[in-house]
């Protein structure tokens, strides 16, 4: 490590410039950083360091561990603590989640979303312009499907787009009547997982992880519906390769989701468990960590010219957005196929689809979870 310390998360300036940061910093494996609570962590900056060390037992997501690193002075509730689960814990929720949310469940999906997006497009339409696309689209869509997939009522689902019930209450009467009158969604799947089991997915870890789909399955997949149309028209000249050619879609969505940060770097931390040797220096035991997957996104030795933008790459390494290991995102072939569809929809209905107001007029905003824009005007 060398002796400079930088500050940490990076600010991107725009959607086509990456962080200043960025120029060298892959030359060092770990550099010293300084999280927003004023406390100090290591970063590593390359992709393979990085996605060995999502794999290696020896780091610890538990961030209630003693001398852990605090990334932000602000208080998180107390149910996000169960996303730092480590092993063996962690292993068994995980396992006992997959078995309700399978691949079939996502693919039997993909009609209806089709057939939300169709309808979203056609009240674009039909309205004003230039039309927010995060509140004409985005968020209802990404709402719509993830209430579909658990469950919610359609009638029920308004609440959640303009925020006026707190999900966790929602929720814990919503598991209720599920109990009482099981249907074909995830809520009732994974009640019977939770009663068929012996107990081993008990109520509280049924709640939250219900709460926590209920939240991440929208905001997440909304806010990369969003930056990915931010990043669609900042680049006209990948719009109009997309546009000429939808085949190219699938892999777009992985070099959308590689370049653009929707997730917070809360979820970055990670607690060393055991000395680790990483790029040629040892990490100590009890060192707070940043495995930022922006930075192994951007990294020269796994991506070609990681600074630019391109629909049609291929041949260089998969992305890490979905992080790998045993915390790899359990919606992500969920938010692929709503990004995939919502975007073959978009670009079909509105070939000529541009921002609204200029891209420096957007405003960035960050929760706890996610970031993203506050409004994302578009027009046609």
């Amino acid at each position: 490590m060398t002796g400079r310390t930088l500050t940490y998360p990076f600010a991107w300036p725009s959607p086509s410039e990456q962080p200043k940061e960025f120029t060298g910093l892959h030359d060092e494996p770990v550099v010293t950083v300084v999280l927003p609570s004023g406390d100090e962590a290591l970063l590593v900056t390359r992709y393979q360091d990085i996605r060995a060390l999502l794999t290696d037992p020896r780091v610890s997501k538990n961030r209630n561990r003693p001398g852990i690193a605090r990334m932000t002075t602000r208080k998180v509730k107390a149910f996000q603590s169960q996303v730092s689960m480590d092993p063996p814990a962690h292993t068994r929720m995980r396992s006992l989640i997959s078995k309700a949310f399978t691949p079939a469940r996502v693919e039997g999906l993909r009609p209806r979303i089709e057939e939300l997006a169709e309808e979203l497009l056609d009240a674009m339409e039909a309205g004003p312009r230039p039309v927010d696309f995060a509140t004409a689209f985005a968020f209802p869509l990404s709402i719509q499907v993830i209430c579909e997939l658990l469950g919610v009522p359609a009638d029920e689902r308004e609440q959640f787009a303009l925020k006026q019930t707190p999900p966790w209450d929602y929720m814990t009467e919503l598991i209720a009547r599920k109990r009482a009158d099981p249907g074909d969604d995830l809520i009732s799947a994974l009640i019977e997982v939770h009663d068929e089991e012996d107990g081993r997915l008990d109520a509280t870890e049924l709640h939250w992880w219900s709460t926590m789909l209920l939240l991440a399955g929208y905001e997440t997949t909304a806010n990369q519906l969003c930056s990915a149309v931010v990043m669609l028209t900042s680049h006209p000249d990948q719009l109009a390769k997309l546009t000429q050619d939808p085949g190219l879609l699938p892999g777009a969505v992985e070099e959308l989701l590689r370049c653009q940060v929707v997730g917070t770097s809360l979820s970055m931390l990670r607690y060393v468990t055991d000395d680790i040797e990483v790029g040629g220096v040892t990490i100590p035991r009890g060192s707070s960590i940043i495995t930022a997957l922006e930075v192994a996104n951007h990294d020269p030795s796994a991506f070609r010219c990681p600074a630019h933008f391109d629909v049609t790459r291929s041949g260089d390494s998969p992305q890490l957005t979905f992080s790998v290991g045993r915390h790899f995102c359990v919606g992500a072939s969920l938010a692929r196929a709503e990004l995939q569809i919502g975007l073959a929809s978009l670009l079909h209905r509105f070939p000529n689809l541009r921002l609204g107001v200029p891209a420096d007029r957007l405003v960035r905003v960050e929760d706890a979870f996610t970031q993203g824009f506050r409004e994302v005007p578009v027009t046609w």
